[in-house]
């Protein structure tokens, strides 16, 4: 068989690309352009020119003349070179438009130059009255044109996009040129972040900055970040939680407060966790947990139905049904129907080992552990993948809640819930434990386990029993995961999808 008399795409290498626009910039200068200009703006956006003429008689926008102009400014995406004329797609931060260059409308120096100076990748101005191409797209027609920044590298081939994951989270600007769900994704983050500010705003809750630097360990059970601080010469950590530093308020008689910021664990990466995290927490005089259970029910149900127009919220191609009422059972209940457990099984250390070990939890994790810790060791791994719609789970061992109001009923239990959907936990919550002797006593535990080499035990926290013995009112707090919840609410896999800046080891 005859071979195929084709020609072959040359490769062009990335490298050789940036030599030439280099080598462009130098070109031209010594023509009298700029290529990085200051000083001039857009006066509109690409979806406000196209909302302005969306109900206009596509017959009326055929010949241009006449018309008001509108100047616009973004990242040549798409560029079309054709003799006389030329067609580009300009894309800014609101969506993008077709624009066209003719040689009649811009003059033949200022064309050639236009062809000259412009490529795909480079952020131009223009200027001009819109039209509709016979294709029917309405069309920017420019008169005015200026190069604002010259691309030097080129953007990934179109057709193929940009699909490597780690490339996306390493250079999440290209990700964001390239990938316009991926800006959809973090512009809807930002709604929901304002929405649950909003909404604890209407519930008269104050929000409040606490510190990021702490001198003690405390808040969560969780490994920190160390750091030192040159003029007080002094070990500090980034904080974990902000929890004692927001119920040193309400010891202050600060009332209803929250504060949604950044909380740094020094623990593993995964689809689950990033070493800095996005939380809100919030703090409710007089409440107890089960006024909080009611609360975040309202408040997350609500939520999904503004961002996603439903309660019905499609994650992952399964359905989360986040209408009211939520789920609730105790960590006990939830491990007995899910068939982890018997009744009787629960009150036995031993059988409760053997069981781990048959769920494939290592002899050596839990040789040491008590029977809540292993109870709780088999609810993480068995029980809190499979808890997909929104389910509170309550009734968490005191051992493992060291800053929870014991249970009246029996004080081996809090009154505490973890919230989980799709199988994650989402939101962390208690009626605070305000006895000051109590805590004390919890600090002493901890510190002792710190000292036995536990890594994420608290510290002794001595102004903070102090603070306690002023009186805290009785109250409920919560801690709620935003990635975590946007993750949901996005459809995002992965927590990487929905930080801007995921960490990342080094090139």
């Amino acid at each position: 068989m005859a071979k195929e008399n084709r020609k072959e795409t040359p490769i062009i290498d990335e490298n050789e690309v940036i030599k030439r626009k280099k080598e462009k910039i130098v070109q031209l200068k010594e023509l009298g352009v700029n290529a990085y200009a200051n000083g001039v703006a857009p006066d509109t956006t690409t979806e406000k020119v196209i909302a302005l003429y969306k109900d206009e008689p596509l017959e009326a926008l055929k010949t241009p003349g006449g018309r008001e102009k509108h100047s616009i400014a973004g990242r040549v995406v798409a560029l079309r070179v054709m003799g006389k004329l030329a067609f580009a797609r300009i894309k800014d931060e609101a969506g993008s438009l077709q624009v066209a260059f003719t040689r009649d409308t811009m003059g033949e120096d200022f064309y050639k130059l236009f062809k000259k100076s412009c490529d795909i990748g480079d952020i131009i101005w223009v200027e001009g009255e819109v039209f509709v191409t016979r294709t029917e797209e309405l069309t920017l027609l420019v008169d005015k044109f200026t190069l604002l920044t010259k691309s030097i590298r080129p953007l990934p081939e179109k057709f193929h996009g940009l699909t490597d994951k780690e490339l996306r989270y390493r250079q999440r600007y290209l990700d964001l040129i390239m990938n316009d769900e991926v800006k959809k994704s973090f512009v809807t983050r930002t709604k929901i972040v304002k929405f649950i500010r909003n909404f604890m705003d209407e519930h008269d809750f104050l929000e409040v900055e606490t510190p990021m630097l702490h001198p003690l360990v405390s808040g969560a059970a969780a490994k920190p970040f160390e750091t030192h601080h040159n003029a007080l010469d002094m070990k500090l950590v980034l904080r974990i939680a902000p929890e004692l530093h927001l119920k040193r308020l309400l010891v202050g008689g600060m009332g209803k407060v929250y504060e949604i910021n950044r909380n740094f664990r020094n623990e593993g990466i995964s689809v689950k966790h990033n070493p800095e995290f996005t939380m809100m927490e919030f703090y409710w005089p007089y409440a107890t947990y089960e006024d909080m259970m009611l609360f975040t029910e309202k408040m997350i149900a609500k939520l999904a139905e503004e961002i996603t127009g439903s309660t019905q919220v499609v994650y992952q191609e399964k359905t989360i049904d986040f209408s009211a009422p939520w789920k609730r059972m105790t960590v006990e209940e939830s491990l007995i129907e899910a068939g982890v457990v018997t009744k009787d099984a629960l009150k036995d250390e031993s059988a409760l080992k053997e069981i781990a070990k048959t769920k494939g939890i290592s002899a050596d994790k839990i040789e040491k552990m008590s029977r809540f810790k292993v109870m709780m060791e088999l609810f993480d791994e068995v029980v809190e993948p499979t808890l997909w719609n929104p389910t509170f789970i309550t009734k968490y061992p005191s051992e493992v809640s060291p800053l929870a109001r014991r249970s009246e009923d029996d004080d081996d239990y809090t009154d505490r819930y973890e919230l989980f959907m799709a199988g994650r936990e989402i939101a962390n919550a208690f009626s605070e434990l305000n006895d000051p002797a109590v805590q004390l006593a919890v600090f002493q535990q901890q510190a002792e386990a710190k000292q036995g080499g536990d890594e994420e035990a608290f510290d002794m926290d001595v102004d903070y029993i102090r603070a306690l013995e002023y009186a805290m009112p009785p109250a409920a707090g919560q801690g709620i995961g935003i990635d975590r919840l946007v993750m949901l609410l996005v459809d995002a896999p992965s927590i990487r999808d929905v930080i801007l800046f995921p960490h990342m080891r080094p090139e």
